[in-house]
Protein backbone atom coordinates (compact mmCIF):
# COMPACT_ATOMS: atom_id res chain seq x y z
CA UNK A 1 0.00 0.00 0.00
CA UNK A 2 1.40 3.42 -0.95
CA UNK A 3 1.92 6.04 1.74
CA UNK A 4 -0.67 8.26 0.03
CA UNK A 5 -3.34 5.55 0.31
CA UNK A 6 -2.30 4.71 3.87
CA UNK A 7 -2.62 8.34 4.95
CA UNK A 8 -6.00 8.62 3.27
CA UNK A 9 -7.27 5.63 5.22
CA UNK A 10 -5.70 6.86 8.47
CA UNK A 11 -7.50 10.16 7.98
CA UNK A 12 -10.77 8.26 7.72
CA UNK A 13 -9.90 6.30 10.86
CA UNK A 14 -9.16 9.50 12.79
CA UNK A 15 -12.34 11.27 11.68
CA UNK A 16 -14.55 8.37 12.71
CA UNK A 17 -12.69 7.89 16.00
CA UNK A 18 -12.75 11.42 17.44
CA UNK A 19 -16.05 10.75 19.21
CA UNK A 20 -14.26 8.13 21.32
CA UNK A 21 -13.12 11.09 23.43
CA UNK A 22 -15.26 13.79 25.00
CA UNK A 23 -14.29 16.50 22.52
CA UNK A 24 -16.33 19.63 21.66
CA UNK A 25 -18.78 19.74 18.78
CA UNK A 26 -17.19 20.53 15.44
CA UNK A 27 -13.84 19.01 16.33
CA UNK A 28 -11.61 18.09 13.38
CA UNK A 29 -8.08 16.75 12.90
CA UNK A 30 -5.26 17.40 10.46
CA UNK A 31 -2.00 15.54 9.97
CA UNK A 32 1.06 17.44 11.22
CA UNK A 33 3.77 14.75 11.25
CA UNK A 34 4.45 11.28 9.96
CA UNK A 35 7.37 9.21 11.27
CA UNK A 36 7.04 6.05 13.33
CA UNK A 37 3.48 7.21 14.01
CA UNK A 38 1.01 9.58 12.42
CA UNK A 39 0.42 12.67 14.54
CA UNK A 40 -2.64 14.90 14.19
CA UNK A 41 -3.55 18.32 15.55
CA UNK A 42 -7.10 18.14 16.88
CA UNK A 43 -8.99 21.45 16.95
CA UNK A 44 -12.48 22.71 17.74
CA UNK A 45 -14.17 26.09 17.03
CA UNK A 46 -14.22 26.93 20.76
CA UNK A 47 -10.39 26.92 20.90
CA UNK A 48 -9.91 23.34 22.12
CA UNK A 49 -6.67 21.75 20.89
CA UNK A 50 -5.07 18.39 21.50
CA UNK A 51 -2.61 16.03 19.82
CA UNK A 52 -3.73 12.63 18.55
CA UNK A 53 -1.11 9.97 17.99
CA UNK A 54 -2.03 7.07 15.72
CA UNK A 55 0.49 4.33 16.38
CA UNK A 56 2.31 2.49 13.64
CA UNK A 57 1.17 -1.10 13.30
CA UNK A 58 3.31 -3.81 14.89
CA UNK A 59 5.66 -1.34 16.61
CA UNK A 60 4.33 -1.18 20.18
CA UNK A 61 1.88 -3.49 21.91
CA UNK A 62 -1.00 -2.08 23.91
CA UNK A 63 0.83 -3.00 27.14
CA UNK A 64 3.97 -1.20 25.94
CA UNK A 65 1.98 1.96 25.19
CA UNK A 66 0.33 1.76 28.61
CA UNK A 67 3.82 1.47 30.15
CA UNK A 68 4.97 4.59 28.31
CA UNK A 69 1.97 6.53 29.59
CA UNK A 70 2.54 5.29 33.14
CA UNK A 71 6.13 6.53 33.25
CA UNK A 72 5.40 9.80 31.49
CA UNK A 73 2.62 10.64 33.94
CA UNK A 74 4.65 9.55 36.99
CA UNK A 75 7.64 11.58 35.81
CA UNK A 76 5.43 14.64 35.43
CA UNK A 77 3.81 14.23 38.83
CA UNK A 78 6.81 13.04 40.86
CA UNK A 79 10.01 13.65 38.94
CA UNK A 80 10.04 17.39 38.35
CA UNK A 81 9.83 17.06 34.56
CA UNK A 82 6.93 18.69 32.75
CA UNK A 83 5.35 16.05 30.51
CA UNK A 84 2.26 16.11 28.28
CA UNK A 85 -0.78 14.63 29.97
CA UNK A 86 -3.28 12.49 28.09
CA UNK A 87 -7.05 12.18 27.90
CA UNK A 88 -9.13 9.15 28.76
CA UNK A 89 -11.65 8.00 26.22
CA UNK A 90 -15.36 7.87 26.94
CA UNK A 91 -14.85 4.24 27.96
CA UNK A 92 -12.25 5.24 30.56
CA UNK A 93 -9.26 3.93 28.59
CA UNK A 94 -6.32 6.10 27.53
CA UNK A 95 -5.64 3.80 24.56
CA UNK A 96 -8.27 3.48 21.87
CA UNK A 97 -8.00 0.79 19.21
CA UNK A 98 -9.94 0.83 15.95
CA UNK A 99 -9.68 0.22 12.22
CA UNK A 100 -11.37 1.06 8.93
CA UNK A 101 -11.76 -0.86 5.70
CA UNK A 102 -8.50 -1.02 3.83
CA UNK A 103 -6.12 -0.90 6.76
CA UNK A 104 -4.33 -4.23 7.26
CA UNK A 105 -4.64 -4.13 11.07
CA UNK A 106 -6.28 -2.09 13.85
CA UNK A 107 -4.34 0.94 15.13
CA UNK A 108 -3.82 2.10 18.69
CA UNK A 109 -4.50 5.79 19.36
CA UNK A 110 -3.74 8.14 22.26
CA UNK A 111 -4.91 11.75 22.64
CA UNK A 112 -2.50 14.08 24.44
CA UNK A 113 -2.95 17.55 25.88
CA UNK A 114 -1.66 20.27 23.57
CA UNK A 115 1.72 21.73 24.62
CA UNK A 116 2.62 25.30 23.66
CA UNK A 117 6.05 25.98 22.20
CA UNK A 118 8.25 25.86 19.11
CA UNK A 119 10.89 23.43 17.94
CA UNK A 120 14.43 24.83 18.36
CA UNK A 121 16.38 25.71 15.21
CA UNK A 122 19.71 23.82 15.03
CA UNK A 123 21.34 26.90 13.52
CA UNK A 124 20.41 29.08 16.49
CA UNK A 125 22.44 29.23 19.70
CA UNK A 126 21.26 26.19 21.68
CA UNK A 127 23.77 26.32 24.52
CA UNK A 128 21.28 27.59 27.13
CA UNK A 129 18.48 25.18 26.11
CA UNK A 130 20.93 22.26 26.25
CA UNK A 131 21.93 23.17 29.77
CA UNK A 132 18.25 22.96 30.70
CA UNK A 133 17.93 19.74 28.71
CA UNK A 134 20.78 18.26 30.75
CA UNK A 135 18.86 19.10 33.92
CA UNK A 136 15.69 17.53 32.50
CA UNK A 137 17.59 14.36 31.56
CA UNK A 138 19.15 14.12 35.02
CA UNK A 139 15.76 14.46 36.72
CA UNK A 140 14.34 11.79 34.45
CA UNK A 141 17.22 9.45 35.27
CA UNK A 142 16.91 10.04 39.00
CA UNK A 143 13.21 9.28 38.81
CA UNK A 144 13.58 6.19 36.64
CA UNK A 145 16.24 4.80 38.99
CA UNK A 146 13.93 4.91 42.01
CA UNK A 147 10.50 4.51 40.43
CA UNK A 148 8.68 1.27 41.14
CA UNK A 149 7.44 0.19 37.74
CA UNK A 150 3.90 -1.23 37.58
CA UNK A 151 3.33 -4.93 37.04
CA UNK A 152 3.55 -5.92 33.39
CA UNK A 153 5.71 -2.93 32.49
CA UNK A 154 7.33 -3.45 29.09
CA UNK A 155 9.38 -1.16 26.90
CA UNK A 156 11.95 -1.62 24.16
CA UNK A 157 15.71 -1.67 24.72
CA UNK A 158 18.30 0.62 23.15
CA UNK A 159 21.71 -1.01 23.37
CA UNK A 160 24.38 -2.55 21.18
CA UNK A 161 22.29 -5.65 20.47
CA UNK A 162 19.23 -3.72 19.27
CA UNK A 163 21.37 -1.50 17.02
CA UNK A 164 23.88 -4.08 15.74
CA UNK A 165 22.41 -7.48 16.66
CA UNK A 166 20.78 -10.07 14.41
CA UNK A 167 17.34 -8.40 14.65
CA UNK A 168 18.04 -4.67 15.01
CA UNK A 169 15.02 -2.54 15.92
CA UNK A 170 15.38 -0.13 13.01
CA UNK A 171 17.07 -2.51 10.61
CA UNK A 172 20.66 -3.13 9.53
CA UNK A 173 22.76 -0.02 8.93
CA UNK A 174 24.25 -1.80 5.93
CA UNK A 175 20.89 -1.34 4.21
CA UNK A 176 21.17 2.42 4.55
CA UNK A 177 21.40 4.57 1.43
CA UNK A 178 24.62 5.29 -0.49
CA UNK A 179 26.94 2.96 1.44
CA UNK A 180 29.80 2.07 -0.90
CA UNK A 181 32.59 -0.38 -0.13
CA UNK A 182 34.85 2.25 1.44
CA UNK A 183 32.14 3.60 3.72
CA UNK A 184 31.05 0.08 4.66
CA UNK A 185 34.61 -0.83 5.68
CA UNK A 186 34.91 2.29 7.83
CA UNK A 187 31.57 1.65 9.51
CA UNK A 188 32.33 -2.02 10.16
CA UNK A 189 35.38 -0.80 12.05
CA UNK A 190 33.25 1.75 13.88
CA UNK A 191 30.70 -0.88 14.93
CA UNK A 192 33.44 -3.07 16.37
CA UNK A 193 34.94 -0.13 18.28
CA UNK A 194 31.56 0.89 19.75
CA UNK A 195 30.71 -2.65 20.83
CA UNK A 196 34.10 -3.12 22.46
CA UNK A 197 33.97 0.16 24.40
CA UNK A 198 30.39 -0.38 25.57
CA UNK A 199 31.24 -3.87 26.82
CA UNK A 200 33.92 -2.28 29.01
CA UNK A 201 31.61 0.56 30.07
CA UNK A 202 29.00 -1.90 31.33
CA UNK A 203 25.38 -1.64 32.35
CA UNK A 204 25.60 -0.80 36.01
CA UNK A 205 22.49 0.71 37.62
CA UNK A 206 24.26 4.07 37.87
CA UNK A 207 24.72 4.14 34.09
CA UNK A 208 21.82 2.21 32.60
CA UNK A 209 18.06 2.25 33.12
CA UNK A 210 14.78 3.64 31.83
CA UNK A 211 15.40 6.60 29.51
CA UNK A 212 13.45 8.88 27.18
CA UNK A 213 15.62 7.75 24.25
CA UNK A 214 14.53 10.46 21.80
CA UNK A 215 15.40 13.92 23.15
CA UNK A 216 16.04 15.32 19.67
CA UNK A 217 15.05 18.85 18.72
CA UNK A 218 11.77 17.69 17.18
CA UNK A 219 10.71 16.50 20.64
CA UNK A 220 11.60 19.72 22.44
CA UNK A 221 9.17 22.61 22.51
CA UNK A 222 10.57 25.89 23.78
CA UNK A 223 8.04 28.11 25.55
CA UNK A 224 9.07 31.32 27.33
CA UNK A 225 12.74 30.26 27.04
CA UNK A 226 12.05 26.93 28.73
CA UNK A 227 12.37 23.63 26.82
CA UNK A 228 9.57 21.12 27.31
CA UNK A 229 10.06 17.44 26.60
CA UNK A 230 7.38 15.62 24.60
CA UNK A 231 6.87 12.26 22.86
CA UNK A 232 7.89 9.35 25.07
CA UNK A 233 7.06 6.87 22.28
CA UNK A 234 10.64 5.53 22.18
CA UNK A 235 11.25 5.48 25.93
CA UNK A 236 12.87 2.28 27.05
CA UNK A 237 15.94 0.75 28.64
CA UNK A 238 19.37 2.05 27.73
CA UNK A 239 22.40 3.95 28.88
CA UNK A 240 21.61 7.30 30.49
CA UNK A 241 24.16 9.04 28.26
CA UNK A 242 22.25 7.84 25.21
CA UNK A 243 19.78 10.61 26.02
CA UNK A 244 22.42 13.23 25.18
CA UNK A 245 23.18 11.43 21.93
CA UNK A 246 19.52 11.54 20.94
CA UNK A 247 19.53 15.27 21.65
CA UNK A 248 21.94 15.86 18.76
CA UNK A 249 20.23 13.43 16.39
CA UNK A 250 20.70 14.27 12.70
CA UNK A 251 23.07 17.14 13.63
CA UNK A 252 26.00 15.21 15.08
CA UNK A 253 28.41 17.04 12.75
CA UNK A 254 27.06 20.53 13.50
CA UNK A 255 29.83 22.93 14.62
CA UNK A 256 28.10 23.77 17.91
CA UNK A 257 27.79 20.17 19.14
CA UNK A 258 30.96 20.34 21.33
CA UNK A 259 29.53 23.42 23.08
CA UNK A 260 26.17 21.68 23.46
CA UNK A 261 27.83 18.66 25.05
CA UNK A 262 29.69 20.87 27.52
CA UNK A 263 26.49 22.76 28.39
CA UNK A 264 24.41 19.58 28.74
CA UNK A 265 26.97 18.06 31.09
CA UNK A 266 27.06 21.22 33.20
CA UNK A 267 23.29 21.21 33.51
CA UNK A 268 23.19 17.49 34.26
CA UNK A 269 25.67 17.86 37.10
CA UNK A 270 23.51 20.45 38.84
CA UNK A 271 20.98 17.66 39.42
CA UNK A 272 22.79 14.29 39.29
CA UNK A 273 26.37 13.12 39.55
CA UNK A 274 28.18 12.39 36.30
CA UNK A 275 31.67 10.92 36.80
CA UNK A 276 34.49 12.01 34.50
CA UNK A 277 34.79 8.45 33.16
CA UNK A 278 31.16 8.59 32.03
CA UNK A 279 31.58 12.01 30.43
CA UNK A 280 34.57 10.69 28.49
CA UNK A 281 32.36 8.07 26.81
CA UNK A 282 29.64 10.45 25.54
CA UNK A 283 31.02 10.42 21.99
CA UNK A 284 30.61 6.64 21.88
CA UNK A 285 26.90 7.04 22.49
CA UNK A 286 26.70 9.74 19.84
CA UNK A 287 28.17 7.30 17.34
CA UNK A 288 25.88 4.47 18.53
CA UNK A 289 22.89 6.72 17.91
CA UNK A 290 24.26 7.87 14.56
CA UNK A 291 24.53 4.27 13.39
CA UNK A 292 20.99 3.59 14.58
CA UNK A 293 19.81 6.59 12.57
CA UNK A 294 21.61 5.37 9.47
CA UNK A 295 19.63 2.14 9.77
CA UNK A 296 16.43 4.15 10.44
CA UNK A 297 16.90 6.18 7.25
CA UNK A 298 17.30 2.95 5.32
CA UNK A 299 14.10 1.45 6.73
CA UNK A 300 12.02 4.66 6.61
CA UNK A 301 12.77 5.85 3.09
CA UNK A 302 9.28 7.32 2.71
CA UNK A 303 9.68 9.77 5.63
CA UNK A 304 10.52 13.37 4.74
CA UNK A 305 13.68 13.71 6.84
CA UNK A 306 14.97 10.35 5.53
CA UNK A 307 14.45 11.53 1.95
CA UNK A 308 16.27 14.78 2.73
CA UNK A 309 19.29 13.17 4.43
CA UNK A 310 19.65 9.98 2.36
CA UNK A 311 22.17 11.39 -0.16
CA UNK A 312 24.71 12.51 2.48
CA UNK A 313 24.10 10.66 5.75
CA UNK A 314 26.32 7.62 5.21
CA UNK A 315 29.26 9.69 3.98
CA UNK A 316 28.82 12.07 6.92
CA UNK A 317 28.77 9.12 9.30
CA UNK A 318 32.07 7.87 7.89
CA UNK A 319 33.64 11.31 8.44
CA UNK A 320 32.38 11.36 12.02
CA UNK A 321 33.83 7.87 12.50
CA UNK A 322 37.27 9.07 11.42
CA UNK A 323 37.11 11.91 13.94
CA UNK A 324 35.92 9.48 16.63
CA UNK A 325 38.84 7.10 15.96
CA UNK A 326 41.30 9.95 16.46
CA UNK A 327 40.08 10.52 20.04
CA UNK A 328 38.81 7.07 21.04
CA UNK A 329 41.46 4.76 19.66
Amino acid sequence: MSQEVTLERLHGLVQQSLNRWDVPAGTSARLINISENATYLVEAPNGFRSILRVHRENYHSRDAIASELAWSRALGREGGVETPDYFLGRDGSAIQTATVDGLPAPRHMVMFAFVEGHEPDPDHDLVAPFRQLGQIAARAHLHSSSWRRPAGFQRMTWDESTVFGPTPTWGDWRDGPNIDAGIASQLERLEARIVSRLAKFGKGADRYGLIHADMRLANLLVYKDKPRLIDFDDCGFGWFLYDFATGVSFMEDHPQVPALKKSWVEGYRTVRDLPAADEAEIDTFVMLRRMALLAWIGSHREVEIAIELAPVFAEGTARLAESYFSTHG
